[in-house]
């Protein structure tokens, strides 16, 4: 399963330090697991979340779950050691807190390349500071990376804005961010809603995610799941839409015409792959 075909619509945070929380995991209806190692983790828990972590995914079991190990930055006191406790367990990928350059992850992964464990994994970016809003393309065109998680509660932080219900301050922050990605074809995931028994406000911010283009949301609770996989997969009717563009733009295509009509709307090309796209997160191959 590549990062393509694979759903994102769920990626939830779950400490290292929480053995309890990392066994639930394992039975969690996500799509992919944050394992956090750097701000679900207090400064005296450091070393036993780290040493805790390693063992539970040595122990495996996450099934087709994507693993990400989020670690402290490489420089503080407990970065390159997260690294290097966590890369034999092999993950998925490693997600680096404020990165502000391609030489971050260039820093990482000159790491990843010394470690013959870590040949596979993945780097995904922690998007969350206004340097990075500025460089997001370059990040994402750096060596082995595959997606964004967007730090919105960082980035409010730092800007000294106010997040308000529609995220109105943070908007050129979230498009930044996600235009950055797809410039490079990698995964972009929206940033946590803190009051997690919200459901409204919850699924509000979710639709407007969606909206933008997202391909998900990371969760701070697994109450949250639900509607988050609600939103984020193709509805019905979306799907029968799509199924309707690709049928009609090959019915177009056999009669020598480049373009079809569908409810009175052009469908050309670039329709068509949207189209496609919605099926394959619906799980639907045609």
């Amino acid at each position: 399963m590549t990062a393509a075909t694979r759903p994102w619509r769920s990626v939830l945070y779950i400490p290292g330090s929480n053995e309890r929380a990392l066994e639930k995991a394992r039975s969690l209806e996500v799509d992919a697991i944050i394992f956090d190692l750097e701000d679900a983790v207090t400064v005296s828990e450091k070393e036993t979340a780290r040493e805790t972590l390693a063992k539970e995914l040595h122990v495996g079991g996450y099934g087709d779950r994507a693993t990400i190990v989020r670690i402290n930055a490489l420089d503080t006191s407990w970065g390159v050691e997260d690294f290097e406790a966590i890369a034999d367990a092999e993950p998925h990928a490693i997600l680096l807190p404020k990165v502000n350059s391609a030489g971050d992850v260039q820093r990482l992964v000159e790491m990843m390349e010394a470690h013959s464990a870590a040949a596979e994994t993945r780097v995904w970016a922690m998007m969350e500071t206004a340097r990075a809003m500025f460089n997001a393309a370059e990040i994402a065109r750096a060596p082995r990376i595959e997606g964004f998680v967007i730090g919105t509660n960082d980035l409010a932080a730092e800007l000294g804005c106010q997040t308000g219900g529609d995220r109105l301050p943070l908007m050129m922050g979230l498009q930044a961010y996600l235009a950055g990605a797809r410039s490079n074809g990698l995964v972009c995931v929206d940033g946590v809603f803190n009051a997690f028994k919200d459901e409204a406000g919850f699924r509000a911010e979710c639709e407007q995610g969606k909206a933008l283009g997202m391909d998900g949301k990371t969760l701070i609770h697994p109450a949250q799941v639900a509607i988050c996989h609600e939103v984020f997969s193709p509805s019905e009717a979306e799907v029968e839409l799509a199924r309707r563009q690709i049928a009609a733009f090959e019915e177009a295509e056999a009669a020598g015409q480049g373009v079809a009509v569908v409810d009175g709307k052009i469908v050309e090309n670039l329709h068509v792959a949207t189209a496609r796209k919605t099926l394959a997160k619906a799980g639907i191959v045609e």
